[in-house]
């Protein structure tokens, strides 16, 4: 197959990690922009991409991106586009998509438009004059952000956030993309001692674990595009295949998990299970205000509870409080913490080393982090 152009959404603040990680996998055309990465690749790299991406939210190809203020002009432009290359006359392709700041802002009448399009286009290709849509699902997806249209096909079903190993959460999960994010910020090493004295469903502690051991986070779940007939079935093998070669079972990495909640842990501890990382987790029932500070060096990165979401705010800040007076700082501790509150570090009693703007969903954060060995 000839080149393809991917667009690779992801969490805000979370465009540059992502990028990187496109390029370790051997992307070399990599582009960030506000919200998701450009990228390209032949169709072993788009699987590895499904397969290997731990902070985008999904991989798109890119059929075509124009401007667009009325829907005649939308109409023509995406008949112009080639969908045959990928979609049979068989085949499915419902349309989804938004419009933000355009002309065109009625998204029914936008999706009406988009598909009657691609209909027209592949009426003229077939020869056919209906489509029974039985086959396989090519999902359309189109955004139009200030009279910008982008036409893109979805590769990978369900979000790449669900890696498969998180049925079950708790009432206020941190997104997986997120999570890996913050350990990526962070710095995960093969001989990384973590702990989480907030761990709720284990989501912070076995994105670690994935990373310290270089297991892929789409191992364990499939991907829209397996059966898209212009990717062959032997390139997912290939790249599962290269994927598990490049699993290290060598590594000295351990993450500690504790949390009030007796639930939260047991479900901690399914979720390692179920990640294949359980040698590497451990978590147990403890109160915030009883955890101790390693003596050895050590990484802490938690999500303590939102305000807004949780708690209310007084409460939550009583909680940073007490963080602020057990996470003593040192030589070798480093603290990485994400939160919403315009002030945390107040509550905290310290100001953080650095800061990283990211959001959880539509919640906007800081992570603040902590690394130096002195309160200065």
């Amino acid at each position: 197959m000839n080149e393809i152009k991917m667009v690779a959404p992801c969490l805000f603040g979370l465009e540059g990690v992502a990028a990187a990680e496109f390029q370790r996998m051997g992307f070399s055309d990599v582009v960030a922009e506000n919200g998701r990465v450009l990228l390209s690749g032949d169709a072993n790299m788009l699987a590895r991409a499904n397969i290997n991406s731990r902070f985008a939210e999904r991989i798109l190809i890119h059929m075509g991106e124009f401007k667009a203020t009325a829907f005649t002009e939308l109409f023509d432009a995406v008949r112009q586009l080639p969908f045959e290359e990928y979609i049979g006359k068989e085949d499915a392709f419902p349309v989804t998509g938004w419009s933000l700041h355009s002309q065109l802002h009625s998204i029914p009448d936008c999706q009406s438009i988009i598909k009657k399009a691609i209909v027209e286009r592949l009426k003229q290709r077939y020869a056919v004059s209906w489509f029974e849509e039985t086959g396989p699902v090519y999902r359309i997806r189109f955004s139009i952000l200030k009279d910008t249209v982008t036409v893109m096909i979805d590769t990978s079903g369900e979000g790449l956030h669900k890696r498969g190993y998180r049925r079950n959460a708790n009432d206020a999960p941190l997104k997986e993309t997120l999570a890996a994010g913050m350990c990526d910020l962070a710095r995960i090493f093969p001989d990384t001692q973590l702990y989480d004295p907030m761990c709720g469903s284990g989501t912070i502690l076995i994105e670690a674990a994935l990373m310290a051991t270089g297991r892929a986070p789409g191992l364990l779940r499939s991907f829209a595009a397996e059966r898209f007939s212009a990717i062959p079935q032997k390139v997912w093998r290939e790249e599962r295949t290269r994927a598990q070669d490049l699993i290290s079972h060598a590594v000295d990495f351990h993450a500690q998990g504790f949390d009030i909640d007796p639930a939260a842990v047991a479900l901690t501890l399914k979720n390692a299970k179920l990640a294949g990382v359980e040698k590497y987790v451990s978590a147990s029932v403890a109160d915030l205000a009883d955890f101790q500070i390693p003596q050895d060096r050590f990484l802490l990165i938690t999500n303590p509870p939102y305000g807004e979401r949780l708690l209310d705010v007084r409460q939550a800040e009583q909680i940073y409080q007490t963080m602020g007076l057990k996470f003593s700082p040192g030589a070798g501790k480093k603290y990485f913490i994400i939160s919403p509150h315009d002030e945390f570090e107040k509550h905290f009693g310290r100001t953080a080393d650095k800061r990283r703007k990211l959001y959880n969903g539509m919640i906007k954060c800081q992570l603040y982090m902590y690394f130096r060995g002195n309160v200065g």
